[in-house]
């Protein structure tokens, strides 16, 4: 944990134990206004954490630098190359075949219009 993150992680749990403290006082005290403060303050904070957690969390991620997006990318190639292939043979069986059933007499060829 670096020295800046430990200084937020203390300031919020003081900035919570002040809050709930004059929450508790407030209260006890009968000032009902004061107290309202320090829980809409207890709110506040809790709002601007869970806020914070969920932009972290739904922050994009850097995108790859160097090898890594140079890896990614043939990967994308080899993968499309591949795709193509199979493409081409699914074509060519098709050809194949329907050659075979012209000759077979089972379907007549296609006329082309000239």
């Amino acid at each position: 944990m670096t020295r800046r993150s430990k200084l937020w992680k203390w300031a919020a749990g003081l900035y919570a134990f002040i809050n709930v403290a004059g929450l508790a006082y407030a209260g006890a005290e009968g000032e009902e206004m004061h107290a309202y403060l320090h829980l809409f303050l207890i709110l506040l904070g809790l709002a601007g954490y869970v806020g914070w957690r969920l932009a972290r969390r739904a922050s994009p991620k850097e995108l790859p630098r160097g090898q890594q997006a140079d890896d990614r990318l043939q990967y994308l190639q080899q993968s499309v190359d591949a795709m193509a292939l199979e493409v081409e043979r699914i074509g060519e069986a098709q050809r194949f075949s329907d050659k075979l059933r012209v000759e077979r007499g089972e379907t007549p060829p296609l006329k082309k219009d000239q």
